[in-house]
């Protein structure tokens, strides 16, 4: 199947780098999810993706499939022409960032929206520790907190949550007074420095006062599930562990959107979509960045029993825009694979396969998200 004519509803994705941060960044740094420079400098580029991705990229800009060719290429052509390349060979409608990434090196949304639609997702634990440092006591945090939140800034799509990078998916109750004196602790040891939340009770608690706001506003939180860099524990990172959050009646009114396709744990990410009604999935992440054979085989596994109108495309883009082209490449691609296969399998028909395909690469994004009403909160006061 040809699904180069779909628009991409890109619903996770990261800000592109400053041009002066990315003079300072290894370009193969954007091809593996380790920081460590031996992989980066050296093992990273011998990887199927990075070796597929130069030949893709340099016959997009027309130039040799050699680092230092594209690197000059990019030079001459500039970020702007650059990016527009890039969006446009990706055919993307829209893209909701997530800009908690690094904020302190990225370009902001506004610079995005020169070339194309653009919806924030606001990262929990990047507002919790820009407050926690400003604030005296835990009422004066969390009436701060929950201020920030709802109702949700204007512009804001989703919330997300790492916290299967900072203690785990194994969210769990915390009472008010736990978390207040996890926070006076907390307080009592910074030292001017900047603050990285790993304390479980004050995420726990925080990611779920977050989810009593999405309950009252219908709006998506977005999980990090499954692989990553060697910060989170990857025996937590399975979504298994979101049990107890799946079963509680006071957020079963809010989609959970289990990102990246929890990668390696495709199937145990199905069957919560299957059995929860609030459970949704992307593929991002996983698609680029495995092999053509494994790219494929994550979203066979996903489509085992995930529900069609439950998946999403996302590419997980981040620092180069070059990451927007290779995703919407192999998403397009490796989907219409995997149902050309389902119809030879006698799963689906061919008319079945073509609105599947555009339930997941735009509609199903359009429907969770954009049905969500835009609260214009500039009028109100603090």
């Amino acid at each position: 199947m040809n699904l180069a004519d779909i628009p991409l509803i890109d619903q996770h994705a990261h800000n592109i780098l400053r041009p002066e941060v990315f003079a300072q960044y290894p370009y193969a740094a954007a091809f593996t999810e380790s920081s460590d420079p031996e992989i980066i400098n050296y093992h990273a580029r011998h990887t199927f993706f990075y070796r597929r991705s130069l030949r893709e990229i340099a016959a997009l800009l027309n130039c040799e499939p050699e680092e230092a060719a594209i690197l000059a290429r990019r030079e001459s052509l500039g970020l702007e022409e650059l990016t527009q390349i890039y969006f446009r060979a990706a055919n993307l409608e829209a893209i909701y960032l997530d800009d908690g990434l690094q904020p302190e090196t990225i370009l902001p949304i506004s610079w995005h929206e020169r070339f194309i639609s653009v919806r924030r997702i606001l990262r929990l634990e990047i507002l919790a520790e820009q407050l926690i440092p400003q604030s005296e006591d835990f009422a004066q945090f969390l009436a701060r907190f929950n201020s920030e939140l709802d109702p949700p800034p204007f512009g804001v799509v989703a919330f997300k949550s790492i916290a299967c990078y900072r203690s785990g998916l194994d969210i769990q109750p915390v009472a008010d007074e736990v978390a207040a004196a996890h926070f006076d602790l907390l307080k009592q040891q910074l030292q001017n420095q900047p603050l990285r939340l790993t304390d479980k009770s004050l995420i726990d608690f925080l990611l779920q006062q977050a989810l009593l706001v999405a309950a009252k506003y219908r709006l998506p939180v977005q999980f990090h599930t499954g692989y990553g860099d060697p910060d989170l524990d990857l025996r937590l990172a399975n979504p298994l562990n979101l049990r107890y959050l799946l079963e509680l009646p006071q957020y079963r009114r809010v989609p959970l959107v289990l990102l990246h396709a929890s990668y390696p744990y495709m199937q145990q990410a199905g069957y919560l979509a299957s059995v929860y009604p609030q459970v949704y999935l992307d593929f991002g992440l996983a698609i680029p960045f495995l092999s053509v054979s494994g790219m494929r085989e994550v979203i066979r596994q996903l489509l085992e029993l995930t529900p069609t109108t439950k998946l999403m495309y996302s590419s997980d883009a981040h620092s180069i825009p070059e990451l927007y082209y290779l995703g919407a490449k192999w998403g397009r691609q490796l989907l219409g694979e995997v149902l050309e296969q389902a119809i030879a399998d006698s799963d689906i028909t061919v008319a079945e396969a073509e609105a599947i395909a555009v339930a997941i690469l735009r509609e199903n994004a359009l429907v969770l998200y954009q049905s969500i009403p835009e609260i214009d909160t500039s009028g109100l006061s603090d």
